[in-house]
């Protein structure tokens, strides 16, 4: 009976989906529950003092990485989409990418160390601690620079199973890793070590996963790289701007501050992070999708359409829940946190915004498609500085009003930028 529905056409496609659906839901539930234990373990046994510190660093870890990636990623998924089923040519999109990236990444520790360093210092931080904490996040850096462009070949290939398995393992070894030190040395870079070790394993196994269906002997193309240059100039302004503005909560308090307010926007940030597994649900199976559809007016708006009213529905029952559960969500992180119901709502709400302001923005720049930054920068900063001026940014609060505030105007501008790329293409079939 099962067999004769699978031959139905669309009964098949919806029994597919699903079983990804399950596959990739069913790991990423388990690397967020390990996730959140380690976020946990680190939150309930760190220092509120070594918490900050541990949050100003991952905070800046982010960021560089951002800057670091400066839009190649986007370039690697969108060549590559157009060669997905060439094993060469696929090999010789993601080695550009990789010679390409190098520069980038040593830019971005360049002017992100000094950052952290002075915001350490700010905080409180000894110089050991300060050199011991830069000593532990630069590996943590590369590693998770290599591990977003080694996704990219099986994401477009869909082999997402042993996507899963590394990504779980990843998690496993830094919960065992944690386990074992924080216990007896609750500081925060040897939290940030933990990170480490796990995802450089973790990436070799990716590699050879990848060598499956990319040729890792092909040499960089001249002709890639400028293609991929061409997309990185669009992108860099706002991947300069996003890597400061989607931190800016940890800036300003970091800077006008207490350092319990940055232990407890940390704090927060953990349990919000779970929304994330939305974010890696719709990056494995959605938008590699998305990447390889043809340009087809009716099926790419279709397509987009859909994406956002899930996304919708997703998130107001997150948001919904949260609203009726703050205590219990709470209780998670330890009495030091207990009284933040109103707070966890409010962050909740903004990582919502902002995951799906990522989301469409990934979504439409899968398939080359980019934002011009003199349109989106001014617009962005204007509403910012708007809304620092009317806002105390002293305060929790006032920096998850901010936070909220930033991430409605991004969600706007990304969608309606989205939509006006699909309707270019009835117009340019039109002219067929």
């Amino acid at each position: 009976m099962i067999e004769k529905y699978k031959q139905h056409p669309i009964l098949n496609k919806a029994y597919q989906w699903v079983k990804l659906i399950g596959i990739t839901g069913g790991a990423q539930v388990g690397v967020q529950a390990i996730g959140l234990i380690s976020g946990i373990l680190v939150i309930r046994l760190l220092p509120t003092s070594e918490y900050a510190l541990y949050t100003l660093a991952n905070t800046m870890l982010g960021t560089m990485v951002m800057l670091a990636n400066a839009g190649i990623p986007i370039a690697v998924m969108s060549e590559g989409g157009k060669v997905w089923q060439d094993k060469e040519r696929l090999g010789q999109v993601l080695v550009t990418g990789f010679n390409f990236r190098q520069k980038f990444a040593l830019g971005s520790l360049i002017v992100g160390l000094p950052i952290l360093i002075y915001l350490l210092h700010h905080n409180h931080a000894s110089w050991l601690m300060i050199i011991l904490i830069i000593l532990c996040i630069i590996p943590v850096f590369y590693a998770q620079l290599s591990d977003v462009l080694l996704q990219i070949a099986p994401k477009l290939k869909q082999d997402i199973v042993p996507l899963q398995k590394n990504l779980v393992g990843v998690n496993l070894g830094r919960l065992l890793l944690l386990g074992l030190s924080i216990f007896a040395f609750p500081f925060a870079y040897i939290a940030i070590l933990s990170a480490s070790i796990p995802q450089i394993i973790g990436n070799m196994r990716l590699r050879k996963i990848t060598a499956d269906y990319a040729d890792w002997n092909q040499k960089p193309s001249l002709e890639l790289q400028t293609k991929m240059k061409s997309t990185v100039k669009r992108v860099l302004p706002e991947a300069i701007y996003y890597s400061i503005s989607g931190q800016i909560t940890i800036w300003l308090l970091s800077i006008f501050g207490s350092t319990t307010a940055i232990a407890e926007i940390g704090a927060l940030g953990r349990i919000a992070m779970v929304i994330n597994l939305v974010s890696i649900l719709f990056a494995t199976l959605v938008i590699p999708r998305f990447a390889r559809l043809p340009d087809v007016f009716n099926l790419i708006l279709r397509r987009y359409l859909q994406v956002q009213i899930l996304l919708l529905f997703i998130f107001c029952l997150i948001v919904f829940m949260v609203y009726i559960f703050p205590n219990q969500i709470l209780w998670i992180l330890g009495p030091n946190y207990a009284n933040l119901q109103y707070e966890i709502a409010l962050a909740v709400i903004g990582s919502c915004l902002n995951v799906f302001s990522g989301i469409v923005f990934s979504l439409y720049s899968s398939r080359g498609w980019v934002l011009n930054p003199l349109i989106s920068i001014p617009l962005s900063i204007v509403i910012l500085i708007i809304t620092i001026v009317f806002t105390d940014v002293s305060t929790l609060q006032g920096v998850l009003f901010l936070n909220i505030i930033v991430g409605i105007s991004q969600l706007l501008i990304h969608l309606f930028y989205g939509l006006f790329k699909i309707l270019g293409l009835k117009t340019k079939t039109s002219y067929l």
